[in-house]
């Protein structure tokens, strides 16, 4: 098996920087654990309670503390931290090597997409941020590392995107649409769902807007060797 991830984000329009952040780390024990949080309202005070969020979570689970333990760790510091006064979506999408699982940790409204052979499963259990609920806890899922299975996690601005325009994104189709044939790789499926924020949003993206794509195919070279690619444009 091959595991193939994808992002794509872009900021809100007219804002200094997105209040999105993704971030990525290897497990002690096998795998790779990524880490979406979508700090409240945007722009720099906004990147600046992701960025909290994320690296609590990040300096946990490279410690070997388990996923659901860890979110709730990243709530309490956001809690502490900030008086519950300010919150956060949190994602945690982890490949765990030794349980042959991918573990799916939510705090967020927006639902997570899972594709696979028997069709379209969707986590919208409701959840609430980590940092403004006392006791605040994730939901849990977990899943069999498999062949043709696709996660598609993505923030709140992908959710909303269309509201200014009065014609919202239909998110479910578009992946089905996409993915209907069998597992693409998932960068494609990430570019192909950010690109559709911004069509329905006239290039102006109403908020932060963010997609994770996790994808399970078959391995097609013998080749141990591990790649990343990214591409961060930069303004002149």
């Amino acid at each position: 098996m091959e595991v193939q991830v994808g992002v794509a984000k872009i900021k809100k329009y007219a804002t200094s920087e997105s209040g999105d952040t993704l971030e990525m780390i290897e497990r002690p024990y096998g795998g790779i654990s990524l880490v979406l949080a979508d700090g409240q309202m945007s722009g720099r005070a906004a990147k600046a309670i992701s960025n909290i969020v994320a690296r609590k979570a990040l300096s946990l689970l490279a410690e070997g503390v388990r996923d659901g333990a860890v979110a709730r760790a990243a709530h309490d510091y956001l809690y502490l931290h900030r008086g519950g006064k300010v919150s956060a979506t949190l994602n945690i999408v982890s490949m765990d090597l030794r349980s042959r699982t991918i573990v799916l940790s939510r705090n967020s409204h927006c639902p997570v997409f899972i594709h696979g052979p028997e069709g379209l499963l969707v986590l919208d259990t409701p959840s609430d941020p980590v940092g403004i609920y006392p006791r605040t806890k994730p939901v849990i899922t977990e899943i069999p590392m498999r062949v043709g299975t696709c996660v598609i996690v993505f923030t709140d601005g992908v959710l909303s995107a269309g509201e200014r325009t009065g014609e919202l994104l239909d998110v479910r189709q578009l992946i089905c649409g996409f993915l209907d044939e069998g597992v693409r790789p998932a960068q494609e499926l990430a570019d192909c769902i950010l690109e559709a924020v911004l069509r329905i949003d006239q290039g102006r993206p109403s908020d932060d807007s963010s997609v994770l794509v996790v994808a399970i195919t078959e391995e097609e070279l013998s080749s141990q060797i591990r790649t990343l690619s990214i591409r961060f444009p930069i303004g002149i």
